[in-house]
């Protein structure tokens, strides 16, 4: 297949490990800021198979796993009002509450609608307008432009029963915020080239040119992986702090100017709340003012939530890459994709769940 198995070619692969091999001098911590990065490193794992010294470690590159539990507890509550379709991708459906989740609500009763684009959820509601249509809009800056179209096309339809839920965050922000932590111990960083092909990666050169780290746009293919794993190693090895651009065949420097538009059109920049990280300012989007009419949260009133994190869940340390999945006590104890106690352990992007899909043991004390 054109662009699939040419990136996936394990004569190729080899050649890359040994070069990463000749290259490595010294020890040096990467971090891949995309769970489709992530599943491929551990599904294949590339991540073992490294040259000695070289770690990957997993950040917060999961749109679902950082949604915060507040926000999936306000989908809730609406999702359980008469006369409410809550609609949203499948994945969030078993990302768990404080007290439940969605499929759970649907299995109760509650009108939840699996969808596979916004403009399903617009025309739901056109379909239905006795009923109010709430489409929980979450993700990284990759999905904030179908989102701002379905709302454009909702206004243009002069539909008012139409609302998102809106919990989208933008990855600068938070590579910012972990390079920030004194206990951060990234050195180089990959970029995830789905975000880039939306913003570009001009964003990303004053935070390394700042901080003094190499980023490399990356795809998601093996040998996407391994090139951009050995470009980064080789600006450590030189002491260089560039952005480049493993993904040419689909990123630009100045990515998506149409979609950029259509995000800046529709949203505003604001602080949001990380699931397991904390609030960061300037780090998410929320309707702009003249569109707040299609804004959930306003339009439901929810009063009263009390988020609670299960106290066993290590969610936020792994979503930062402090800790790996076999580091937590639950993991595939009490804690599996069948009845998981957070979301990394849910979404097809989640840290947890890539290491429980690739077979990935705790090892014996």
């Amino acid at each position: 297949m054109k662009y699939l198995d040419e990136y996936r070619d394990p004569a190729l692969a080899r050649q890359l490990l040994d070069e990463l091999r000749h290259t490595a001098t010294r020890p040096w911590r990467i971090m891949e800021v995309c769970g489709g990065q992530t599943h491929t490193l551990v599904r294949q794992g590339i991540d073992e198979l490294l040259p000695a010294g070289i770690r990957m470690i997993h950040g917060p590159g999961c749109p679902v796993c950082v949604t915060p539990l507040e926000t999936l507890d306000r989908a809730m509550s609406i999702a359980a009002r008469p006369g409410v379709i809550l609609t949203s991708f499948g994945d969030m459906l078993r990302v768990p509450g404080t007290d439940t989740d969605l499929l759970a609500l649907r299995a109760r009763g509650c009108d939840v609608r699996v969808v596979y684009s916004p403009m399903d959820a617009v025309r739901i509601a056109e379909a239905r307008p006795d009923r109010e249509v709430v489409f929980l809009a979450v993700g990284f800056e990759t999905t904030a432009p179908a989102n701002a179209l379905s709302v454009l096309h909702a206004a243009h339809l002069g539909l008012t029963n139409f609302s998102l839920l809106v919990s989208h965050v933008m990855v600068p922000p938070a590579m910012t915020a972990l390079l920030d932590s004194p206990d951060c111990e990234v050195e180089a960083f990959l970029a995830a080239g789905h975000v880039c092909a939306v913003m570009g990666w001009r964003e990303y050169e004053p935070i390394a040119a700042r901080y003094r780290v190499p980023v490399v746009v990356t795809g998601f293919e093996p040998l996407d992986l391994l090139e951009g794993i050995l470009l980064a190693v080789r600006q450590l090895e030189s002491g260089r702090h560039e952005v480049e651009n493993q993904y040419a065949r689909a990123v630009h420097r100045t990515g998506n100017t149409e979609a950029q538009s259509v995000i800046a059109q529709v949203f505003r920049v604001t602080e949001r709340a990380w699931r397991g990280i904390g609030t960061l300012p300037a780090s998410g989007l929320e309707l702009a003012p003249e569109y707040a009419g299609f804004d959930a949260a306003r339009r439901f009133e929810v009063e009263g939530l009390r988020p609670v994190e299960d106290r066993e869940c290590i969610a936020g340390a792994i979503l930062t890459g402090a800790r790996l999945p076999t580091d937590c006590t639950a993991y595939r104890v009490r804690c599996t994709p069948r009845s998981p106690l957070g979301a990394p352990m849910v979404s097809t992007e989640g840290t947890c769940a890539a290491f429980h899909a690739a077979g990935r043991t705790r090892s014996t004390p």
